[in-house]
């Protein structure tokens, strides 16, 4: 099948799903379509590229943390089943895409079936995976799994357990995932030990679990958890090992988010003190009943996240990725002018000397329009030129690209600039391919669709005025 009717059918399964699953988004799917053209138009997407393919429609909770803070007991318990491996040893080296069946059984299938499928979240990590460490895309069976099971709690959603932080073996691609998850989560729960009181022994997870959302504006859906603090129950410390978490977080520059403390009663430690027992089940279940609830509400929260990157797509194209590729189009001409006036001047130099041992310029030139073999080797110089011309230029764009990939940029400005600096296009044109009056107006008007959507969705939740009561 050809790659665009590939897209075209995927994106039909996506809002038939939808229609079923969330009305509300296959309106969105449509909006997303419009950037699609825009995208193609401007060169930032391939053909066999969506930007509806770059994010999860499924709502999304990822559980993160270090090795044996409870991350899979913790999912078992919520889930009512025991589906993840648990214990002391790091049992679970894998990310495990967790998703609901109507099959009974338990079912784990290969990362073939999260790599392919652009309904989930990890569709093309491959791709990322080997842009970290050459050769890893074909082994991504060593980082992800997909188990399916029949909880109804878990309907409409998706949950990720994920290996420890504190891993040597095959790290970069496990942070690259990681960030990956974080990027595409709408509930991020972070988990730390408490029988480890001392946080700077973590300070490795801490900086890349805590420090990297200091700057995003989605901080708040990340909820760090204290588990297992009954460990601290006999001596009655809960409140100084809590502060001393929370300052090493606070020091990492992280202020938003909520911290909890919570742990397994079933794999509790014995308290023998009742008052301390009490108010140790207190604050579990207070804190327990929040998380649950904030895990509940994800499918609210993802139909923000999915607005709202509709609207920040938007933005970036206008405000940052165009500009970009603009800014690099000037360098590229400058670069190819420079080099073009180096070598041309070289080759004038050789020209005008050559033209001494004839007499002259002028009477080199009578001699070479004058004769059939004079013409040859007068056409054989111009297709030359301009295939030095064109090689200058291909050399000056493949090594701006690499720049640009080198300083991160995101693949949009790559494939952009690649698309502007193809030899059928000409240096000489100020505005980056597709980007004109036009354009941005359709940009404005996705965005002002995406206000509208997000107000009827305030409208289904708040009433300011109280007209509605």
């Amino acid at each position: 099948m050809r790659p665009a009717k590939t897209l075209s059918r995927r994106i039909k399964n996506l809002k038939s799903h939808l229609q079923q699953e969330s009305p509300l988004l296959v309106d969105a799917v449509g909006h997303f379509q419009k950037l699609d053209k825009i995208g193609y138009q401007t060169g930032l997407l391939k053909p066999t590229d969506s930007f509806a393919n770059q994010i999860s429609w499924w709502p999304l909770v990822s559980v993160l943390g270090t090795f044996s803070a409870g991350k899979s007991s913790f999912i078992n318990s919520w889930l009512g089943i025991k589906l993840q491996s648990s214990g002391n040893q790091a049992v679970d080296d894998k990310f495990t895409v967790i998703t609901f069946s109507g099959d009974e059984d338990v079912r784990v299938l290969p990362s073939l079936a999260l790599d392919a499928d652009p309904r989930f979240p990890f569709y093309q990590i491959s791709d990322e995976i080997e842009k970290v460490t050459d050769g890893d895309g074909s082994k991504i069976d060593s980082y992800l799994q997909l188990k399916t099971c029949h909880v109804e709690r878990l309907k409409g959603k998706i949950l990720i357990d994920s290996p420890g932080f504190d891993a040597d073996q095959q790290r970069n691609a496990i942070l690259k995932i990681s960030s990956h998850i974080i990027d595409l989560s709408d509930l991020v729960i972070v988990f730390f030990d408490a029988r480890h009181p001392e946080p700077g022994a973590m300070q490795d997870t801490l900086e890349h679990l805590v420090r990297t959302t200091i700057e995003r504006n989605d901080a708040n859906k990340f909820i760090f958890v204290l588990n297992q603090i009954d460990t601290t129950a006999n001596d009655d410390n809960l409140e100084e090992v809590v502060a001393a978490w929370q300052k090493a977080i606070a020091q990492t520059g992280m202020t938003a988010g909520t911290f909890y403390c919570i742990y397994n009663e079933d794999l509790a430690v014995e308290i023998s003190t009742e008052s301390v027992k009490e108010r140790y089940q207190v604050r579990r279940n207070r804190d327990m009943s929040e998380i649950e609830s904030r895990i509940d509400s994800v499918g609210v929260e993802r139909i923000y996240r999915i607005m709202g990157e509709l609207e920040n797509t938007a933005d970036l194209i206008e405000q940052k990725w165009i500009p970009k590729i603009g800014e690099t189009i000037l360098s590229f001409r400058r670069r190819v002018l420079l080099t073009d006036g180096v070598v041309f001047g070289l080759m004038a130099m050789i020209l005008v000397g050559v033209g001494a041992v004839f007499g002259g310029i002028t009477e080199l030139w009578v001699i070479l329009v004058s004769s059939p073999w004079g013409m040859a080797v007068l056409v054989a110089s111009i297709v030359g030129l301009v295939w030095i011309h064109f090689k200058i230029r291909n050399w000056h764009a493949k090594n701006l690209q690499k720049s640009l990939s080198q300083a991160g940029e995101h693949s949009s400005v790559i494939n952009g600039f690649a698309r502007n600096s193809h030899f059928t296009r000409s240096i000489w044109f100020k505005n980056p391919l597709g980007w004109r009056k036009m354009t941005r107006n359709k940009l404005a008007k996705i965005r002002d669709a995406a206000d509208v959507f997000i107000q009827t969705l305030n409208d289904s939740f708040t009433d300011p005025s109280g007209k509605g009561s």
